[in-house]
Protein backbone atom coordinates (compact mmCIF):
# COMPACT_ATOMS: atom_id res chain seq x y z
CA UNK A 1 0.00 0.00 0.00
CA UNK A 2 1.51 3.16 -0.96
CA UNK A 3 2.94 5.49 1.72
CA UNK A 4 0.59 8.78 2.25
CA UNK A 5 2.65 12.24 1.97
CA UNK A 6 2.80 15.56 3.03
CA UNK A 7 5.58 18.17 1.93
CA UNK A 8 8.35 19.18 4.38
CA UNK A 9 7.57 21.29 7.16
CA UNK A 10 8.68 24.90 7.75
CA UNK A 11 7.53 26.38 4.46
CA UNK A 12 4.78 27.70 3.67
CA UNK A 13 4.18 27.37 0.31
CA UNK A 14 3.72 23.97 0.60
CA UNK A 15 -0.06 23.93 2.58
CA UNK A 16 -0.82 25.01 -1.46
CA UNK A 17 -2.07 28.07 -0.53
CA UNK A 18 -2.41 30.80 -2.24
CA UNK A 19 -1.87 31.89 -6.05
CA UNK A 20 -2.77 28.45 -7.86
CA UNK A 21 -3.43 27.63 -11.11
CA UNK A 22 -6.69 25.96 -12.89
CA UNK A 23 -5.31 22.68 -12.56
CA UNK A 24 -3.94 23.46 -8.83
CA UNK A 25 -5.65 22.76 -5.67
CA UNK A 26 -9.34 23.24 -7.25
CA UNK A 27 -8.98 20.02 -8.96
CA UNK A 28 -6.67 17.32 -6.89
CA UNK A 29 -7.07 18.56 -3.47
CA UNK A 30 -9.57 16.45 -2.65
CA UNK A 31 -7.55 13.50 -3.83
CA UNK A 32 -4.61 15.05 -1.29
CA UNK A 33 -6.55 15.49 1.51
CA UNK A 34 -7.49 11.74 1.46
CA UNK A 35 -3.76 11.33 1.67
CA UNK A 36 -2.40 14.21 4.69
CA UNK A 37 -1.60 13.79 7.81
CA UNK A 38 1.14 15.90 9.57
CA UNK A 39 4.07 17.03 8.26
CA UNK A 40 6.00 14.95 11.17
CA UNK A 41 4.48 11.59 10.22
CA UNK A 42 6.15 11.91 7.06
CA UNK A 43 9.53 10.35 8.32
CA UNK A 44 10.00 7.91 5.93
CA UNK A 45 10.80 10.43 3.25
CA UNK A 46 13.82 11.87 4.97
CA UNK A 47 17.32 11.01 4.49
CA UNK A 48 20.73 12.82 3.92
CA UNK A 49 21.69 14.66 0.90
CA UNK A 50 23.52 12.61 -1.75
CA UNK A 51 27.24 13.22 -1.67
CA UNK A 52 27.99 14.50 -5.32
CA UNK A 53 31.14 14.67 -6.56
CA UNK A 54 32.61 17.49 -9.08
CA UNK A 55 32.23 16.64 -12.83
CA UNK A 56 35.33 15.99 -14.33
CA UNK A 57 35.18 14.60 -17.98
CA UNK A 58 37.15 11.68 -19.02
CA UNK A 59 40.48 12.44 -20.33
CA UNK A 60 40.41 12.54 -23.93
CA UNK A 61 42.94 12.60 -27.01
CA UNK A 62 42.64 16.47 -27.80
CA UNK A 63 41.14 19.63 -26.46
CA UNK A 64 37.96 19.57 -28.13
CA UNK A 65 37.42 16.18 -27.16
CA UNK A 66 37.26 17.47 -23.87
CA UNK A 67 35.00 20.77 -24.84
CA UNK A 68 32.55 18.38 -26.70
CA UNK A 69 32.22 16.76 -23.92
CA UNK A 70 31.98 19.56 -21.27
CA UNK A 71 29.53 21.30 -23.51
CA UNK A 72 27.44 18.33 -24.47
CA UNK A 73 28.06 18.81 -28.18
CA UNK A 74 25.85 16.93 -31.04
CA UNK A 75 26.88 15.53 -33.97
CA UNK A 76 27.47 17.34 -37.47
CA UNK A 77 23.87 17.08 -39.10
CA UNK A 78 23.02 19.52 -35.78
CA UNK A 79 25.69 22.07 -36.78
CA UNK A 80 25.93 25.59 -38.49
CA UNK A 81 29.00 27.11 -39.35
CA UNK A 82 29.51 30.67 -40.42
CA UNK A 83 28.46 33.98 -40.16
CA UNK A 84 25.87 34.48 -42.49
CA UNK A 85 24.50 31.11 -42.02
CA UNK A 86 23.98 31.74 -37.98
CA UNK A 87 23.24 35.54 -38.40
CA UNK A 88 20.36 34.33 -40.20
CA UNK A 89 19.61 31.55 -38.07
CA UNK A 90 19.27 33.64 -35.33
CA UNK A 91 16.95 36.23 -37.12
CA UNK A 92 14.58 33.32 -38.45
CA UNK A 93 14.38 32.38 -34.40
CA UNK A 94 16.05 28.92 -35.30
CA UNK A 95 16.31 27.32 -31.80
CA UNK A 96 20.01 26.88 -31.43
CA UNK A 97 21.47 24.94 -28.47
CA UNK A 98 24.80 26.35 -28.01
CA UNK A 99 27.17 28.69 -29.88
CA UNK A 100 30.98 28.59 -30.11
CA UNK A 101 32.83 31.98 -31.04
CA UNK A 102 36.50 31.87 -31.57
CA UNK A 103 38.55 34.00 -28.97
CA UNK A 104 39.41 37.66 -30.15
CA UNK A 105 36.67 37.06 -32.44
CA UNK A 106 34.62 40.36 -31.73
CA UNK A 107 34.71 42.71 -34.48
CA UNK A 108 32.26 42.78 -37.80
CA UNK A 109 29.46 40.81 -37.84
CA UNK A 110 30.37 38.44 -35.16
CA UNK A 111 29.71 41.25 -32.41
CA UNK A 112 25.96 41.51 -33.54
CA UNK A 113 25.67 37.42 -33.46
CA UNK A 114 27.23 37.28 -29.71
CA UNK A 115 24.31 40.46 -29.32
CA UNK A 116 21.13 38.78 -30.46
CA UNK A 117 22.50 35.35 -29.24
CA UNK A 118 22.88 36.65 -25.36
CA UNK A 119 19.58 38.78 -26.14
CA UNK A 120 17.70 35.22 -26.83
CA UNK A 121 19.50 33.43 -23.98
CA UNK A 122 21.61 31.04 -26.03
CA UNK A 123 24.71 29.91 -24.08
CA UNK A 124 27.96 30.95 -26.01
CA UNK A 125 31.23 29.65 -25.33
CA UNK A 126 34.33 31.53 -26.59
CA UNK A 127 37.20 28.81 -27.55
CA UNK A 128 40.48 28.75 -28.99
CA UNK A 129 40.68 29.12 -32.87
CA UNK A 130 42.02 25.08 -32.69
CA UNK A 131 39.21 24.24 -31.55
CA UNK A 132 36.58 25.70 -33.98
CA UNK A 133 39.10 24.20 -36.81
CA UNK A 134 38.48 20.31 -35.18
CA UNK A 135 34.89 21.06 -34.77
CA UNK A 136 34.16 22.30 -38.29
CA UNK A 137 33.55 20.42 -41.37
CA UNK A 138 33.42 23.02 -44.19
CA UNK A 139 36.88 24.88 -42.76
CA UNK A 140 35.49 27.76 -43.45
CA UNK A 141 33.51 28.51 -40.09
CA UNK A 142 34.92 32.42 -39.88
CA UNK A 143 35.31 31.43 -36.09
CA UNK A 144 31.59 30.69 -35.28
CA UNK A 145 29.80 27.40 -35.08
CA UNK A 146 26.37 26.76 -33.87
CA UNK A 147 24.46 23.69 -32.64
CA UNK A 148 20.55 23.77 -33.48
CA UNK A 149 17.63 21.41 -32.14
CA UNK A 150 15.97 19.13 -34.52
CA UNK A 151 12.76 20.51 -33.16
CA UNK A 152 11.59 23.79 -30.96
CA UNK A 153 11.77 23.72 -27.67
CA UNK A 154 8.53 24.82 -25.39
CA UNK A 155 8.29 26.81 -22.20
CA UNK A 156 7.03 25.01 -18.76
CA UNK A 157 4.08 26.85 -19.02
CA UNK A 158 3.01 24.73 -22.42
CA UNK A 159 3.83 21.55 -20.62
CA UNK A 160 1.34 22.53 -17.76
CA UNK A 161 -1.39 24.03 -20.43
CA UNK A 162 -1.45 20.66 -22.40
CA UNK A 163 -2.17 18.80 -19.19
CA UNK A 164 -5.00 21.05 -18.29
CA UNK A 165 -6.67 20.92 -21.62
CA UNK A 166 -6.54 17.35 -21.50
CA UNK A 167 -8.43 17.50 -18.08
CA UNK A 168 -5.52 15.44 -16.49
CA UNK A 169 -3.18 16.15 -13.59
CA UNK A 170 0.45 17.04 -14.70
CA UNK A 171 2.95 14.32 -15.40
CA UNK A 172 6.34 15.67 -16.10
CA UNK A 173 9.71 14.31 -16.26
CA UNK A 174 12.17 16.35 -14.85
CA UNK A 175 16.45 15.70 -16.13
CA UNK A 176 19.04 16.72 -14.15
CA UNK A 177 22.40 16.72 -16.10
CA UNK A 178 21.46 13.92 -18.38
CA UNK A 179 24.33 13.66 -21.20
CA UNK A 180 23.90 10.71 -23.17
CA UNK A 181 21.41 11.24 -25.60
CA UNK A 182 20.55 7.59 -26.27
CA UNK A 183 19.45 7.77 -22.15
CA UNK A 184 17.44 10.70 -23.17
CA UNK A 185 15.97 9.42 -26.32
CA UNK A 186 14.46 6.47 -24.58
CA UNK A 187 13.30 8.71 -21.45
CA UNK A 188 11.35 10.70 -24.57
CA UNK A 189 10.54 7.63 -25.75
CA UNK A 190 8.62 5.89 -22.33
CA UNK A 191 7.60 9.11 -21.57
CA UNK A 192 5.25 9.72 -24.42
CA UNK A 193 4.23 5.82 -24.33
CA UNK A 194 3.13 6.59 -20.31
CA UNK A 195 1.02 9.64 -21.45
CA UNK A 196 4.10 12.15 -19.65
CA UNK A 197 2.62 16.02 -20.58
CA UNK A 198 6.07 16.54 -21.36
CA UNK A 199 10.17 16.62 -20.17
CA UNK A 200 12.35 19.67 -18.75
CA UNK A 201 16.01 19.45 -18.98
CA UNK A 202 18.69 22.82 -18.06
CA UNK A 203 20.57 24.56 -20.63
CA UNK A 204 23.66 23.24 -19.01
CA UNK A 205 25.87 20.34 -18.92
CA UNK A 206 22.90 18.23 -20.17
CA UNK A 207 22.74 17.35 -24.19
CA UNK A 208 19.62 18.85 -25.97
CA UNK A 209 17.37 17.67 -28.65
CA UNK A 210 19.97 16.46 -31.22
CA UNK A 211 19.24 14.00 -34.31
CA UNK A 212 20.76 10.93 -32.26
CA UNK A 213 17.99 11.74 -29.50
CA UNK A 214 15.58 11.92 -32.13
CA UNK A 215 16.55 8.45 -33.43
CA UNK A 216 16.59 6.83 -30.21
CA UNK A 217 13.48 7.96 -28.91
CA UNK A 218 11.62 6.18 -31.93
CA UNK A 219 10.22 9.96 -32.97
CA UNK A 220 8.58 9.99 -29.44
CA UNK A 221 10.76 13.51 -29.44
CA UNK A 222 7.54 14.61 -32.27
CA UNK A 223 5.35 14.25 -29.71
CA UNK A 224 6.91 14.94 -25.91
CA UNK A 225 7.22 18.49 -25.97
CA UNK A 226 10.67 19.46 -24.10
CA UNK A 227 11.16 22.47 -21.90
CA UNK A 228 15.24 23.73 -21.84
CA UNK A 229 15.71 26.16 -18.68
CA UNK A 230 18.42 28.20 -17.01
CA UNK A 231 18.12 26.54 -13.54
CA UNK A 232 16.36 23.46 -12.65
CA UNK A 233 15.95 24.45 -9.09
CA UNK A 234 14.18 27.61 -9.73
CA UNK A 235 11.46 25.42 -11.85
CA UNK A 236 10.70 22.96 -9.33
CA UNK A 237 9.69 25.76 -7.17
CA UNK A 238 7.84 27.13 -9.77
CA UNK A 239 5.80 23.73 -10.17
CA UNK A 240 5.26 23.24 -6.69
CA UNK A 241 3.50 26.62 -6.50
CA UNK A 242 1.33 24.99 -9.53
CA UNK A 243 0.34 22.55 -6.98
CA UNK A 244 2.81 20.07 -8.88
CA UNK A 245 4.37 17.03 -6.21
CA UNK A 246 8.11 16.77 -7.16
CA UNK A 247 9.71 13.49 -6.58
CA UNK A 248 13.32 12.49 -6.57
CA UNK A 249 14.81 9.25 -7.96
CA UNK A 250 18.33 8.56 -5.23
CA UNK A 251 19.54 5.24 -4.38
CA UNK A 252 19.56 6.69 -0.77
CA UNK A 253 15.72 7.35 -0.75
CA UNK A 254 14.18 5.40 2.32
CA UNK A 255 11.00 4.08 0.74
CA UNK A 256 11.05 2.39 -2.25
CA UNK A 257 8.98 3.95 -5.28
CA UNK A 258 5.70 1.09 -5.28
CA UNK A 259 5.55 2.04 -1.14
CA UNK A 260 5.40 5.83 -2.45
CA UNK A 261 1.89 8.19 -3.12
CA UNK A 262 2.76 9.31 -6.78
CA UNK A 263 -1.13 10.31 -7.48
CA UNK A 264 -2.22 13.51 -8.39
CA UNK A 265 0.18 16.31 -10.44
CA UNK A 266 3.51 14.92 -10.26
CA UNK A 267 7.14 15.86 -11.95
CA UNK A 268 9.55 13.21 -11.45
CA UNK A 269 13.74 14.33 -10.83
CA UNK A 270 15.67 11.34 -12.79
CA UNK A 271 19.97 12.41 -12.02
CA UNK A 272 22.60 12.60 -14.30
CA UNK A 273 24.38 8.93 -15.24
CA UNK A 274 27.16 8.44 -11.94
CA UNK A 275 26.20 11.04 -10.24
CA UNK A 276 22.14 11.38 -9.40
CA UNK A 277 20.58 14.59 -8.58
CA UNK A 278 23.05 17.40 -7.19
CA UNK A 279 21.80 18.16 -4.18
CA UNK A 280 20.19 21.44 -4.25
CA UNK A 281 18.02 19.74 -6.30
CA UNK A 282 17.79 16.89 -3.95
CA UNK A 283 17.10 19.18 -1.34
CA UNK A 284 14.11 21.19 -3.06
CA UNK A 285 12.10 18.01 -4.00
CA UNK A 286 9.34 16.71 -1.77
CA UNK A 287 10.48 13.53 -1.08
CA UNK A 288 12.55 11.29 -2.83
CA UNK A 289 12.50 7.44 -3.34
CA UNK A 290 14.46 4.58 -4.16
CA UNK A 291 14.41 1.40 -6.52
CA UNK A 292 15.14 -1.79 -4.74
CA UNK A 293 18.56 -3.64 -6.04
CA UNK A 294 18.87 -7.45 -4.85
CA UNK A 295 21.91 -8.44 -6.97
CA UNK A 296 25.51 -7.44 -7.01
CA UNK A 297 24.88 -4.46 -9.03
CA UNK A 298 24.00 -1.03 -7.39
CA UNK A 299 22.75 0.81 -10.29
CA UNK A 300 20.04 1.05 -13.25
CA UNK A 301 20.77 2.82 -16.24
CA UNK A 302 19.42 6.59 -16.03
CA UNK A 303 16.48 5.71 -18.95
CA UNK A 304 15.93 1.81 -17.16
CA UNK A 305 15.57 3.68 -13.84
CA UNK A 306 12.86 6.27 -15.02
CA UNK A 307 11.32 3.73 -16.77
CA UNK A 308 10.48 1.55 -13.96
CA UNK A 309 9.03 4.90 -12.24
CA UNK A 310 7.33 6.06 -14.55
CA UNK A 311 5.58 3.31 -15.18
CA UNK A 312 4.63 2.95 -11.35
CA UNK A 313 3.11 6.81 -11.71
CA UNK A 314 1.33 5.66 -14.68
CA UNK A 315 -0.53 2.44 -12.42
CA UNK A 316 -1.33 4.39 -9.66
CA UNK A 317 -3.18 7.13 -11.70
CA UNK A 318 -5.18 4.20 -13.10
CA UNK A 319 -6.59 4.10 -9.24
Amino acid sequence: MAESRNRRPGNARYDRKGPTSDFGRKNFSSDSKKRGGKPEERKGFKSEPAKRTTYAAPVKDTEFENIEKENAVPEENDKLEGRNSIMEALKANRTINKLFIAKGEKEGSIRQIIAMARQKGIITTEVDKSILDGMSSTRSHQGVIAYVAVKDYVEVDDILAAAQEKGEPPFIIILDEISDPHNFGAILRTANAVGAHGVIIPKRRAIGLTSTVSKASAGAVEYVPVSRVTNISQTIEYLKKNNVWVVGTDSTGEKAFYESDLKGPMALVVGSEGEGMGKLVREKCDFVVNIPMKGEISSLNASVAAAIVMYEILKQRGK
